[in-house]
């Protein structure tokens, strides 16, 4: 049908932009000295940063190539409002995340401004009035939560999935696994569920984090920035949104509810937690507090304790099997 050809098309689109682009950031970055320690490894290894932007933007030409497709062939719109207001979540929440890796790490917008600054994001989905009123809630039921679904949820949405999807981060490729992963269970979903734009819209942003996950995975040639986990939280959660499955998108999304938890517990120990290992000199990785603050802390003493080191690579494998099995999980749960 022409649909698939529209979406396989769209897909090696988003992939090649991605892809092409990253390529010449890299080297751009490189020549100017836009670049950030790799602090998992040993000495100064160097990477450029922020190249997430690329993944947003060929994501984005992919889901406006997959629009014109309907457009001009087909002289029809496929989801148009829908589709313009993920696209626009996208750039904006990209932007954002871009000018905080501008600023600098530590030096880039403070957590309040950030939460300040994302509310007006989910602009685009407030005024679509997108999703239906009536929630599915894990442990809760359905309620009905009438206007306050789109002028207070969504933006509660927007804001709170961006920030939780920074907050596993700082091993090459962790980021881009997890929003991959996250994405491919969305598309099994919704592909079971008849969600036809919800799938090709993951379908669309796995292309796009695939070629990006190339130059990202260990050892990393790229770093994604925060314009990568603000662009791609927000793209999640207005996915969830949109096909109205934020049962199952919570549910999914488990792991940084796991994370939100263990960040508090640092905030009650006074802890302001970093994710990042202790290195050895041989590159092996040692959990960097007596007690666990994160997810990646976790990793680090379970690889420990049972294979008695604990590498970059594997800390990432780690996590990325956790995601899945809660993936696999939800799956089972929620269309069996």
């Amino acid at each position: 049908m022409n649909y698939n050809i529209y979406l396989i098309t769209s897909s090696i689109i988003a992939f090649t932009v991605t892809l092409a682009f990253l390529r010449a950031w890299i080297e751009w970055a490189r020549n100017r000295g836009f670049m950030g320690r790799d602090m998992n490894k040993p000495g100064n290894v160097m990477v450029p940063e922020a190249g997430g932007i690329w993944a947003v933007i060929g994501v984005a030409f992919g889901l406006l190539v997959f629009e014109a497709f309907y457009r001009y062939i087909e002289d029809k719109y496929y989801n148009v409002v829908e589709l313009y207001g993920l696209v626009a979540v996208l750039f904006m929440s990209g932007f954002l995340g871009f000018i905080d890796d501008i600023l600098g790490w530590k030096k880039g917008l403070k957590p309040r401004y950030r939460v300040i600054f994302m509310a007006p994001i989910s602009l685009p989905l407030v005024v679509m009035r997108a999703g239906v009123s009536r929630v599915d809630l894990p442990l809760i039921g359905v309620v009905d939560f009438g206007v306050l679904y789109p002028l207070l949820l969504v933006p509660i949405g927007i804001v709170g999935a961006s920030n939780a999807f920074n907050m596993i981060a700082g091993y090459n490729g962790l980021e881009a696994g997890m929003g991959a992963l996250l994405l491919v269970f969305i598309s099994i979903f919704s592909y079971y569920k008849g969600l036809d734009f919800i799938f090709y819209a993951s379908i669309i942003g796995i292309a796009g984090i695939l070629a990006f996950l190339l130059y990202n995975w260990y050892p990393a040639r790229v770093f994604p920035g925060n314009t990568f986990t603000y662009a791609f939280g927000s793209y999640y959660a207005s996915l969830v949104i949109i096909g109205n499955f934020e049962k199952f998108g919570i549910t999914l999304f488990a792991l940084y509810f796991l994370e939100l938890l263990l960040y508090i517990r640092g905030k009650l120990n006074n802890v302001h937690k970093e994710n990042f290992a202790r290195v050895s000199s041989d590159g092996t990785l040692k959990p960097p507090y007596d007690k666990y603050y994160s997810i990646t802390h976790i990793a680090l003493g379970v690889l420990n304790s049972i294979r008695g080191r604990a590498t970059e690579k594997r800390v990432v494998l780690f996590i990325l099997s956790i995601q899945a099995l809660i993936g696999l999980v939800s799956l089972v749960a929620y269309l069996f």
